[in-house]
């Protein structure tokens, strides 16, 4: 059976930099193990096709405030049908500017959400707890912009303590109004990652960069129990593509319904549901 499915993260812009930094190399070689073909150049009918193969209605593609990917955005003019933006690239030290600069974007532009990655800037030195994130949390509540974080430890030989699921809780408690959704899993701090998307109503999370069948069970028994609304299937692609990760999620033992909310409408209450929900 046929499933639907929001892919609530892909990249397309890997293509557009002549050569990846050296942390980017590293992760497809020694984390992933992937081709060196990973960051070549997407074409837009080649991830239609794989997405209308494995029941994908949507994407989400990763934007950056920085350096836009003209990719990305091509596609999402193209396809609006197909695809929503995720913008980072905020300047938290610098924020005025950023947040200006997000304001119109998301005016402008399908974007489904905003994101940011503590261990990725500031030398991984400022947790999602430090005030730098305020100016930053204040406009997407305003905004009604979902924010996603990233939390666990990065692949990428870079500081990861900032990722720490605990970071957020003094978040949750201050920004109630703030619609949070960690992504890329929470290893290994799964558990306490749980303890707060039971905690607080305003949180997610998203299983981008994980593979299905790699989810720990514990996870897995909080889907089936008090986190059938919580939990948000991405693939990361292409390092994981939809071709591995649909069918992994396909084959979880999972009950039907709850199948449906982790690959569809989780995603589609969180992101695209009505303003003010």
């Amino acid at each position: 059976m046929t499933r639907k499915v929001i892919d609530c993260l892909v990249n397309v812009h890997f293509g557009e930099t002549a050569s990846q930094p050296e942390f980017m190399r590293k992760v497809r070689d020694d984390y992933f193990k992937g081709p060196k073909s990973l960051y070549d150049q997407v074409e837009l009918p080649a991830l239609l096709d794989e997405m209308a193969e494995h029941g994908v209605e949507k994407a989400i593609l990763m934007d950056n405030l920085v350096k836009p990917s003209v990719t990305a955005r091509q596609f999402a003019e193209e396809r609006p049908d197909k695809f929503a933006l995720a913008i980072g690239g905020v300047n938290l030290l610098r924020p005025m500017p950023s947040l200006r600069e997000l304001t119109s974007v998301v005016a402008g532009l399908p974007v489904a959400y905003a994101a940011v990655g503590p261990s990725f800037w500031g030398d991984g030195m400022y947790p999602p707890s430090d005030a730098v994130y305020y100016p930053l949390y204040t406009k997407c509540a305003e905004l009604e912009l979902p924010l996603c974080i990233n939390t666990g430890l990065p692949g990428p030989p870079i500081p990861g303590e900032v990722q720490n699921p605990i970071h957020l809780d003094r978040v949750c408690v201050r920004f109630p109004e703030l619609k949070l959704c960690m992504i890329h899993g929470a290893d290994p701090w799964w558990d306490l990652a749980i303890r707060l998307l039971i905690k607080y109503a305003n949180l997610r999370i998203m299983t981008s960069a994980w593979s299905p069948k790699r989810l720990p069970a514990s996870l897995l028994h909080y889907m089936r129990t008090r986190g059938k609304n919580k939990v948000i299937f991405a693939s990361d692609w292409p390092v994981l593509r939809q071709s591995r990760v649909v069918p992994e999620a396909l084959a979880l033992d999972l009950p039907p319904e709850v199948l449906d909310n982790y690959l569809y409408n989780n995603a589609d209450e969180f992101f695209f549901g009505p303003k003010g929900s």
